[in-house]
């Protein structure tokens, strides 16, 4: 025969109390706002701790009560084993970085979605992070992949990390905007690149995979063109990347470096700065803002070389998957260079027939 097991000989009253708290929240119709379903999760792992603490409630209990719920609320998720003890892992989480008002439900964990919290909860082991990833999911509306995203790179680490001058190059606040908008490092571990690979080919490979590109630039960065044609004097200049950025308001030069930083390379940048003030920007942009992206930098050097620079510019490293060489299998799959040109040949002469053939209609 089946063993029936011992209950506290209160459970009936917690069973109660918590079916009672559901019903309320359904016949207000608000138990489906996100805020709501977080502040009954919450009062679940309170009750949950508190009777843990006082009576010595063990796992067994918590079987029972999810058991319990799932049958009692048979069209309703979340009342699994697993998420019941996240909820009382919640209300631990919420206890420790409770702001000094009292008012848990005004921590941003209660404006994301409960799945959000649950990464924070196993992903992000320190209070101060998870309370910033929470705030900046809120900010960018980030969904639980992009969030995990975020959290794997390490972006609490790398944001506003970025050698910059803007401190005397831009008034505040927009000079604190302007620097928490940088990283340093840039992750574009969407790329695999030779270990000895040019600038061109970085290029090439970041405007292939565009979205993953602007999701690691950060919100704000609108794409304009790439190698933007500037003609000053009787030359021709081209910029690698050119953006707007819709918040900060105003252009960014983006400059894409395959060696270690050289301080010669703010010159060039300065120089692209004053061309995009003098013939792009608007009366009401902002002054244009300069990034450097280089294989790798010396700090002390980088700073160095902007102490005397008037123009904002950010100087920061990145990082990709480097290999030795092509796989052999890849290798074998892709054209000659004689294979490429005869191609071309074909498309231009099948271009060329069908010109001509629309001019003799």
């Amino acid at each position: 025969m089946k063993k029936t097991k011992t209950l506290p000989h209160e459970y009936a009253q917690v069973l109660f109390d918590i079916r009672q708290r559901i019903q309320e929240a359904q016949i207000h119709a608000t138990l489906s706002a996100n805020k709501e379903l977080i502040k009954l999760y919450w009062f679940i792992g309170q009750i949950i701790t508190k009777k843990q603490k006082t009576s010595g409630w063990g796992a067994g209990v918590l079987d029972t009560l999810a058991q319990d719920l799932q049958n009692l609320f048979p069209g309703m998720k979340g009342f699994s084993r697993s998420n019941i003890a996240y909820m009382r892992s919640f209300y631990e989480l919420c206890q420790i970085v409770q702001k000094p008002s009292g008012q848990f439900d005004s921590l941003p964990f209660f404006m994301i979605p409960w799945w959000h919290t649950i990464i924070l909860m196993t992903k992000v082991k320190d209070n101060t992070k998870r309370l910033w990833y929470a705030q900046k999911a809120i900010e960018h509306g980030w969904s639980g992949s992009i969030l995990t995203l975020q959290i794997e790179s390490d972006l609490y680490a790398r944001q506003g990390k970025a050698i910059t001058n803007f401190h005397k190059t831009l008034p505040s606040p927009e000079s604190d905007m302007a620097h928490q908008s940088l990283k340093d490092p840039y992750i574009f571990d969407f790329l695999t690149l030779k270990e000895n690979f040019l600038e061109r080919d970085l290029e090439r490979g970041l405007l292939e995979h565009v979205q993953k590109f602007l999701l690691e630039l950060g919100e704000g960065f609108a794409f304009i063109a790439q190698q933007y044609h500037l003609n000053i004097g009787n030359s021709d200049y081209y910029i690698d990347l050119l953006f707007y950025h819709l918040k900060l308001r105003c252009y960014i030069v983006i400059e894409l470096k395959a060696t270690a930083f050289k301080p010669e390379y703010t010159g060039m940048l300065n120089f692209y700065l004053s061309a995009v003030d003098d013939l792009l920007r608007h009366s009401n942009d902002n002054p244009t803002i300069g990034l450097l992206l280089c294989k790798t930098k010396d700090n002390f050097t980088a700073e160095y070389a902007l102490r005397d620079i008037n123009k904002p510019i950010g100087i920061a490293g990145y990082e990709t998957i480097l290999v030795e060489s092509l796989p052999k299998n890849l290798k074998g799959s892709l054209p000659s260079i004689e294979e490429i040109e005869a191609e071309l040949e074909k498309q231009e002469a099948l271009i060329a027939l069908y010109a001509k053939g629309i001019k003799n209609k």
